[in-house]
């Protein structure tokens, strides 16, 4: 009977182990991530940080990469796809085709603004008409 007794504490102990072993990481890898989400990036200027002042060239320099982004990308038609930066945050306006095309376009600026935000004022017309 002492030895059953000591195999079902082995068992629990072997599988309870992990388990808080598992937990402990997690809870960790949390700790950490919001550490690193409350520091603020140095170079960002949307409205989730008020105290910085937005810097005309590089939202410029932002709009531009995001544009030759689109324009270069074979699958994407952008001429009816505007793209200006707002308060540090890249805005798509203007209409593209079908879902995927709008799917692609946000893809696609996502990548070029990198941290930014993009917001998606574009519309889908069918065709590509009005």
């Amino acid at each position: 009977m002492n030895i059953t007794i000591k195999k079902r504490i082995w068992c629990i102990c072997a599988f309870l182990g992990p388990v808080v072993g598992g937990l402990s990481a997690l809870a960790t890898q949390s700790v950490a991530q919001n550490a690193a989400a409350s520091v603020e990036h140095p170079l960002r200027t949307d409205a989730t940080s008020p105290s910085r002042v937005a810097d005309p060239v590089a939202d410029e320099v932002l709009r531009g990469r995001v544009e030759t982004a689109l324009h270069s990308d074979p699958y994407f038609y952008d001429v009816h796809v505007t793209v200006s930066v707002e308060k540090g945050a890249v805005v798509l306006r203007g209409f593209v085709s079908s879902d995927w095309d709008l799917l692609d376009a946000i893809r696609i600026a996502s990548r070029a603004a990198g941290d930014r935000r993009v917001i998606d004022e574009l519309t889908i017309e069918l065709g590509g008409r009005r």
